[in-house]
């Protein structure tokens, strides 16, 4: 066929006779004068002279968006681009029509699309380098375009063409698109001025883009970029290079950060108090709040959401469409126009195959862009809502009320609560919320369609949807049900794996590993039970979502058949088909969607009972503007807890008060008072008085002791003054500093923050040494040097791995209650203030601490600074330091004032004051041995054994455990950052047990296998139900052995649904059951150098966080990620069988599809672990403000405080955007791929002509494609994330045991060995481990049977070596330890360990009874018990305890004392009655007393055991009858004490000498 731009078929085609525009051909003609003109003006500008242009603002991001209007310019482009292609469309269907090619029908329509595109990018270009003069030429191509297409409109007018004619609506959709677009372009002419004004307007670039830290540009890129997320590029792609960190994705812009949201949520919400003011039963809305402050976003969600809810019945219309067009395809083509102009009607154009084809794909890509446009959205709003309920609930703990806290009203648990659960909930509420509106819509829409398809029929397949959904809400709060126990089960499953590693080396020291692993898995079986609930209904809610459209499907289509006369037609029935996948996801989602709403109504709740509950009272104390009175508040029970102003001098605040003259005292004589209380009540919230009648004075300057017995309200008196009690009458009165006193000139500088405190139970931040110590004070080297010496800190600091850059609290080491305490007092001395509180100070300390403190910290540091100091001590020897002294009894003061004073006035109490100081005198003697700190640094030493070893653990599996012989260069690390880690995957699904994993794939394959059965079968007897031209007779038999094989296998494919489901769940249950059983042993079994090697809490990771992925989270994502994949290759394999064509098409959308998976897959998993990684910073920060509450409020740092809280806020919050954003990106892309695979399907299928019941599957399953796409490129990224876990368990499995198995044969023996207590240690050499070096070399000693036998020696000599090789706790390579005449070395660890006695250093109980701490085997009896706690000096204690030998031990034995614990410990090594008692500085933790009863005990009891003593005091092992001394590693000296005291220069007579 010629072609020509008129046709060649019409001689009258360039006649123009007429007049030249009543020549259609020439008036198209005349429409391709503007694009061409747009085009020659452009390209140059935009390929040549584009290298020259500089901006005129030179910012960071070239993403500043100029000129107004520039949203509506995008949408109107993009509009009229899509009306261009309808044109084109049109002129090709018309043009084929003809006898010859109309060039004119098609061409400008082309050039227009070709110029439209130009004019957008040009646009782009121009605004991003501000460049505005170059826009002239945009404003007359649209005058150009507009007057063209009126010119051509008009014609048609003329020609009598009206809107019945494709063409014409076209071309007049065209004319007001032309004319907005010029409209815009005289707007951004009158806004900016750039042109026919004289003074263009000046702009400046948004605060964001000029802040180079900020790089979350979605809000300021064009609208093409904001939905495709093309700016994502850069960051993940560069993921590729290098891992994503906290640098790389900068700040959050200021529109979301948490204080801009905070600001709008509060301001809605005071809003709603003002409303609710006057009615006082009612409270504030929060809902109403929230609407307030985030309703508009949410509303553009909604919307979105609509459209593309809409855009989604495009496919199972256009599928219909197309199979009916084909289906009634016949030879109409030979028909053709003779006239020169065919004018095509709508419905005309919408029969041809092509035209619905390439709407299918537009209707799919704007639906998909939508549709994440929502989603991102809502998002966008839950996590500024997040961040704003974040910064409210902190403000509120900040504010309130001690005794909301501490009467137990609000504990830190509901506050942790509310902000790791609630704010969540709010959270993801918010992200499921347009669901709640556009389901409804969807649902209705669904069935209507349906209807128009299949009539009746179609309903009762609805209704077997609807009918079904409750169903799956029951499953749904089942679901919940059930992780709620499991989640029981796992706290008290941690509880005790944490009590076994905690006291390991005692479980090992006593053969008792096995009792209490077998505990631990009666527990594990707990939890699998409602873990195996668990995978029942969560594999139950997966089969319901699969079986539900089969099951809707069968009953449809079974009563279609009988209940029509007409047959089933093919686009009927994969229409229908279509529809009933659309509505299952709405109803699957709804009872999501329901429960969710439940839980957001719930939190709701709580949070207002929190935000409503009692404040600390007024601000103004803090501020400085006013002062507070007080009245009586026994009037107003109601009235909160006031404070007092303590920045003002106390002068003017006197003045304030309104008093009686009299009573008012001159200024002059309150100015060296610091602080007056005069009639103080105060109480703790309960409305009684805790403390009454407090008429105290501390005088400036100078030092103030509070002293008196245990609760007698001391503390309680320091936070009355700190304004933390609810004062029920009286007056606290601060005074500012002297200013009379010249000497005090430097240290007005302390106004500001005129308080330290330091509270009685140590509270630390997670932060450094050295942060916790300066707590946001400037650093001052010299002070800060001063302060830790007079705290004794730095032999401390000398011992931590960083020194004071260390982390110390929950994430960092753990510290000691002295060293803990020592830091907090620190803190006081530091900060430069006023006045410093310490509440007693000395409580954990030991007597050398407590006077290097007094003298150097407080008697110099302080007094020096001419400070004053409020301290409360239980330690009278300090008295005769105070120069005030405040006595106190039960609630109220005793006595006032100096020492001298109370020694004249109450000669009572004076005097037993000196009677208790003679007692603490004595205890000091006794303490003076005991050496508490050396103690405590010996447990640090020991908490920070060489973990570098361990660190290898770690590492050594990484990725593949590929032997590379690279360099450890950027590359290979990069490349095993993109590998999958498929070796960890296998050990995975072996672990669950091969026949399981067989079970599965073979259950996957049949069932996928059977769902493509259902529909091919569909798709065939549609199509031959349609060709049989045989009898009625004949049809029916058709119909009856169509409907059965179909109802079998829809029937086959539901059962195995739930085969499917159930095989899954049930694989990964056996693969955690045993990969916790297997972790389990392995570590209960390991050596005792691995537990001291790697920290606690590494372990209990495994145990937690890890077992919990492994038993909750890797079976579902497994399960999505199988069902995904095998859908998309199911779906890939029908649309090749139905056209082979497709194949070609295939091989560049796989591999884009695998270049986006692989970039994605990296960036994904950075940006969770960055997530993961900044979630815990903040709820640890929440946690401990609310701890630290009085000292915060004390030091006056809330505002420092809340900055940190909106910092961390901030960055999780920026992880979190980014990582939904990295998931649109994802989304976007695929999405647009799985069109791309639906239009080649499309096109291939309508050119290659299949069977139409083929056809329309192929369409159907290409549909589906683009469901299932992305789900599996992120399952495949949660899959990688969540192996990790797995390969962080199996690192440990590979772990060497120690070796329990020994020579000799257990039964060879004899039963009571040893019987005697026999020792000969033969040549012994001991060390840690086969690379380390020797800690014992070369031992030789003999012991006889029933010898008291003392081991001493310098720290790191060996002592603790040799106690753990009786035991065979470390390796023996040499020599031999002979015990009764058998070599330990041959006998099976049991049975050695649970022979011998040990009593250790630090006594350890375990949460039970106190029957089941002396005998967990329950071998003995009742007698043998009480004999041993007899023995012990325990018996009456016990017999006092409600239960007796079945009384409550709570986790680590914290109920009794520390003294206590360790006679407990005494009577279980005597209950073993074994021959041989080794004491590893038992005493070295207890009191004089205790001490006392042991070394007893151990004379009497033990008369005839033999017993080896390690000492911790040369002194207890004088009366020893043999000593051996250790130094480094070799036996000194062996002989009875008294003998080697003979040596003068000996090294036992240094020790003796020097104490050690």
């Amino acid at each position: 066929m010629k072609a020509a731009f008129c046709g060649n078929d019409n001689a009258s085609a360039y006649d123009i006779s007429a007049g030249v525009l009543k020549n259609v051909c020439f008036v198209d003609a005349l429409n391709l004068v503007p694009h061409v003109f747009l085009l020659f003006i452009t390209f140059p500008i935009l390929f040549i002279g584009w290298g020259s242009q500089s901006s005129k603002v030179q910012i960071h991001h070239n993403t500043w968006l100029h000129f107004p209007g520039h949203n509506l310019r995008w949408i109107l482009t993009f509009t009229l681009l899509f009306v261009h292609v309808c044109e084109i469309a049109e002129g090709i269907v018309s043009d084929a029509n003809m006898k010859s090619r109309h060039l004119h029908l098609f061409l400008p329509a082309m050039m227009g699309f070709v110029a439209a595109t130009t004019a957008i990018v040009y646009y782009h270009n121009i605004e991003t380098s501000n460049f505005p003069k170059l826009l002239l030429a945009l404003f007359l191509y649209w005058i150009m375009a507009f007057v063209t297409k009126t010119i051509k409109l008009v014609r048609y007018c003329e020609d009598g063409v009206t809107f019945s004619q494709l063409r014409f609506c076209i071309t007049g959709i065209m004319v007001i698109l032309y004319g907005l677009l010029m409209a815009v372009e005289i707007n951004v002419i009158r806004v900016r001025r750039y042109v026919f004004f004289m003074n263009p307007q000046k702009v400046k670039p948004p605060e964001d883009l000029q802040d180079l830290g900020v790089r979350f540009l979605q809000p300021f890129v064009n609208l093409l970029s904001k939905a495709t997320y093309w700016w994502m590029n850069t960051l993940i792609i560069s993921a590729h290079k290098k891992p994503i960190d906290l640098k790389a994705i900068g700040k959050l812009p200021i529109a979301m950060r948490a204080l801009t949201n905070y600001v709008c949520l509060k301001e809605a919400y005071e809003e709603q108090k003002k409303k609710v003011a006057n009615q006082p039963n009612k409270i504030p809305s929060i809902w109403l709040a929230m609407y307030r402050a985030f309703g508009r976003p949410i509303l553009l969600s909604s919307t979105f959401r609509y459209l593309a809810d809409l855009l989604g019945f495009a496919g199972p219309l256009c599928i219909s469409g197309i199979v009916e067009s084909l289906q009634n395809r016949t030879d109409t083509t030979g028909k053709s126009n003779e006239t020169s102009t065919s004018y095509l009607s709508s419905q005309d154009f919408l029969k041809n195959a092509y035209v619905l084809a390439v709407l299918l794909f537009l209707a799919l890509i704007l639906q998909r862009t939508f549709l994440q446009a929502s989603y991102y959205v809502t998002i966008e709003t839950g996590i500024n809502l997040r961040g704003a309920l974040l910064a409210m609930i902190y403000n509120k703990i900040l504010r309130l009320s001690t005794s909301n806290l501490s009467m137990g009203e609000m504990t830190l648990g509901q506050i942790n609560n509310l902000v790791a659960i609630e704010t969540n909930q709010l959270m993801w509420f918010l992200f499921l919320c347009p669901n709640l509106w556009a389901m409804p819509v969807q649902i209705i829409m669904g069935v209507i369609l349906l209807y128009n398809l299949l009539r009746v029929s179609a309903l009762v397949g609805a209704a077997v949807i609807v009918l079904l959904a409750p169903i799956q809400y029951f499953i749904a709060t089942k679901l919940a049900e059930a992780q709620k126990s499991t989640l029981d089960y796992s706290t008290e499953r941690l509880k005790k794996t944490n009590e076994i590693l905690k006291g390991i080396k005692l479980l090992k020291l006593y053969a008792w590993e096995h009792i209490f692993c077998t505990s631990v898995e009666e527990t594990r079986t707990k939890e699998l039970i409602s873990l195996k609930t668990f995978a029942l209904y969560t594999s139950l809610s997966i089969f319901m979502n699969a079986a539900i459209p089969i099951a809707a499907v069968l009953a449809t289509f079974v009563t279609y058949e009988y209940q029509n006369e007409a047959t089933l037609q093919p686009y009927q029935a994969f229409a229908s088909l279509s529809l009933f996948h659309i509505l299952v996801t709405p109803l699957f989602l709804l009872s999501t969607v329901v429960r969710f709403a439940v839980k957001a109504v719930i939190s709701v709740q709580k949070l207002n009972e929190f935000l409503i509950s009692d404040e600390i009272g007024d601000d103004s104390w803090r501020s400085a503007e006013s002062s507070v009175t007080y009245e009586s508040c026994k009037k107003h029970t109601g009235l909160h807890t006031k404070a007092i102003n303590r920045k003002q001098p106390l002068r003017h605040q006197l003045d304030s008060y309104e008093q009686p003259p009299r009573r008012q005292p001159r200024p002059f004589e309150t100015d060296d008072i610091a602080i007056k209380v005069t009639n103080g009540y105060f109480s703790w919230g309960s409305g009684l008085a805790t403390l009454s009648n407090i008429n105290i004075r501390i005088p400036t300057g100078q030092m103030t002791m509070i002293v008196g017995q245990v609760g007698c309200g001391k503390s309680s008196l320091l936070l009355a003054i700190l304004g933390e009690m609810q004062t029920l009458e009286g007056k606290v009165l601060w005074n500012n500093i002297n200013e009379t006193d010249p000497s005090c000139e430097a240290t007005r500088s302390r106004n500001r923050y005129s308080v330290a405190y330091a509270a009685q139970k140590p509270w630390l931040l997670n932060a450094t040494v050295e942060e916790n110590i300066i707590f946001g004070s400037p650093f001052n080297k010299q002070r800060y040097k001063a302060v830790t010496d007079a705290c004794s800190l730095q032999p401390d600091i000398d011992l931590l791995p960083f020194g004071d850059q260390t982390e110390i609290g929950e994430r960092g080491i753990n510290l000691s209650g002295g060293q803990r305490q020592r830091i907090c007092v620190a803190r006081a001395l530091y900060q430069n203030t006023n006045i410093v509180f310490l509440d007693d100070p000395f409580s954990a300390l030991d007597i050398h601490l407590s006077d290097h403190l007094m003298q150097e910290g407080i008697l110099k540091f302080l007094q020096e600074d001419k400070r004053t100091l409020i301290l409360v001590t239980h330690k009278l020897q300090y008295l005769p330091h105070a120069d005030w002294i405040i006595a106190m009894k039960d609630g109220y003061v005793l006595r006032e004032g100096t020492l001298k004073d109370i020694q004249t006035k109450d000669v009572e109490l004076y005097e037993h004051w000196k009677t208790l100081m003679n007692r603490q005198d004595q205890e000091l003697e006794k303490d003076m041995e005991t050496d508490q700190t050396t103690l405590e640094r010996k447990t640090l030493r020991r908490a920070m054994y060489p973990r570098e070893s361990k660190a290898q653990l770690e590492d050594e599996d990484e990725e593949e455990e590929e032997e590379e012989d690279d360099d450890d260069n950027m590359s290979t690390v990069m490349r095993l950052r993109t590998k999958m880690p498929w070796r960890t995957c296998w050990r995975y699904l072996t672990s669950g047990g091969f026949f399981l994993l067989f079970l599965m794939i073979f259950s996957k394959l049949l069932k996928h296998s059977v769902i493509v059965a259902i529909d091919y079968w569909l798709a065939r007897w549609t199509s031959m139900e349609n060709k049989t031209g045989d009898s009625i007779e004949r049809n029916r038999e058709n119909k009856s052995h169509h409907v059965a094989v179909f109802s079998t296998l829809c029937g086959a494919g539901i059962f195995l649904c739930l085969v499917t489901s159930l095989t899954v769940e049930w694989m990964g249950l056996t693969a955690a059951k045993n990969l916790h059983h297997n972790l389990l042993n392995k570590i209960i079994l390991g050596p005792i150098r691995f537990f001291d090697t790697t920290p606690l809490g590494l372990i209990l990771n495994r145990f937690s966080a890890d077992t919990n992925i492994i038993d909750q989270h890797i079976p579902p994502t497994l399960e999505s990620l199988t069902r995904s994949t095998l859908l998309c290759l199911s779906a890939i394999g029908m649309i090749s069988y139905a056209t082979p064509w497709f194949l070609v098409a295939l091989v560049p959308l796989g591999v884009a599809f695998y270049f986006i998976q692989k970039y994605f897959r990296v960036a994904s998993k950075d940006l969770q672990e960055l997530d993961d990684s900044t979630q815990l910073p903040l709820l640890c920060h929440f946690s401990e403000t609310a701890e630290g509450l009085t000292t915060i409020r004390a030091f006056r740092h809330e505002a420092r405080f809340k900055q940190h809280m909106l910092e961390l806020t901030d960055t999780n919050n920026i992880a979190y955007l980014f990582l939904s954003a990295a998931n649109r990106w994802l989304e976007v892309r695929t999405d647009y791929l799985g069109a791309c695979i639906v239009l080649t399907a499309a096109v291939t299928s309508i050119t290659y002509k299949p069977e139409s019941g083929i056809l329309g599957l192929g369409l159907l399953y290409a549909l589906t494609i683009t469901n299932y796409l992305n789900w599996v490129v992120r399952n495949l990224a949660d899959l990688e994330v969540q192996m990790g876990a797995v390969k962080k368990v199996n690192s440990f499995l590979t772990m060497e045991s120690e070796n329990y198995e020994g020579t000799m044969d257990p039964s060879q023996v004899p039963k009571d060995w040893p019987q005697e207590g026999e020792i000969k240690i033969e040549d012994l050499c001991v060390r840690y481990e086969n690379n380390l070096k020797p800690v014992l070399k070369h031992v030789k000693a003999y012991i006889k049977p029933g010898q008291k036998v003392g081991i001493c020696g310098r720290t790191g000599s060996g002592k603790s070596s040799l106690s753990l090789a009786f035991f065979r706790m470390v390796d023996i390579f040499d020599g031999k330890i002979v015990i009764d005449g058998i070599d330990i070395c041959k006998l099976p660890l049991d049975t050695l360990r649970s022979r011998l006695s040990i009593i250790l250093q630090d006594p350890i109980l375990f949460s039970g009874s106190i029957r089941f701490n002396l005998d967990p085997e329950c071998k003995c009896t009742d007698d043998r018990l009480w004999e041993a706690l007899e023995i012990a000096q325990l018996k009456n204690m016990v017999k006092s305890l409600p239960g007796g030998l079945d009384a409550v031990v709570t986790e680590g034995g914290e109920n009794f004392s520390v003294g206590q614990r360790q006679l407990f410990c005494l009577a279980r090594a005597f209950v073993r009655k074994s021959s041989i008692l080794i004491m590893d500085e038992a005493t070295a933790s207890i009191d004089m007393a205790t001490e006392n009863i042991l070394q007893k005990v151990v004379m009497t009891a033990f008369v005839d055991r033999t017993v080896v003593t390690i000492a911790h005091r040369v002194s207890q092992i004088l009366d020893g009858d043999i000593v051996l001394v250790l130094s480094e590693g070799v036996l000194a000296e062996c002989d009875s004490a008294s003998n080697l005291l003979l040596k003068e220069d000996g090294l036992f007579t240094t020790l003796v000498k020097t104490n050690k």
